[in-house]
């Protein structure tokens, strides 16, 4: 189903003011936390999600998260254990800072979409 005009020009509107209120810092994060995980030979799985996470930060509207995480059940797993708990109260925190305003609910739930992909990566599809 293709998107109306209208909604591709609110979704570019609310793409660029994620990207300026603090999205492409995040997704540098993401990006750095990524290179820093693929140093080693067996980080490199955890780097490549880093990567996943940044690339769906940049422009989160329009986009959809399929999670699978029982795909790769050890994967995920220690990725939770190790950081992805971690990750998600931070995007939660931010979320429901976000919820304070009406204006702001837009952003919570794209936050929300990156926090439960930061969650348990593996897995999960993007599109």
């Amino acid at each position: 189903m293709a998107d109306s005009g209208f909604v591709s020009v609110v979704r570019a509107i609310a793409n660029a003011i994620w990207l300026v209120t603090g999205g492409v810092l995040t997704a540098i994060g993401w990006a750095l936390f990524g290179v820093a995980l693929c140093v080693t030979v067996i980080g490199i799985p955890f780097g490549l999600q880093c990567f996943k996470a940044a690339s769906i930060t940049l422009l989160p509207f329009g986009r959809n998260i399929r999670l699978r995480y029982f795909s790769h059940p050890i994967a995920n797993t220690l990725w939770v254990v190790f950081a992805g708990w971690e990750m998600f109260l931070l995007y939660l925190a931010g979320a429901l800072a976000n919820l304070v305003t009406i204006v702001g609910i837009p952003a919570a739930l794209a936050g929300l979409k990156v926090g439960i992909l930061s969650f348990a990566p593996f897995g999960a599809e993007i599109g």
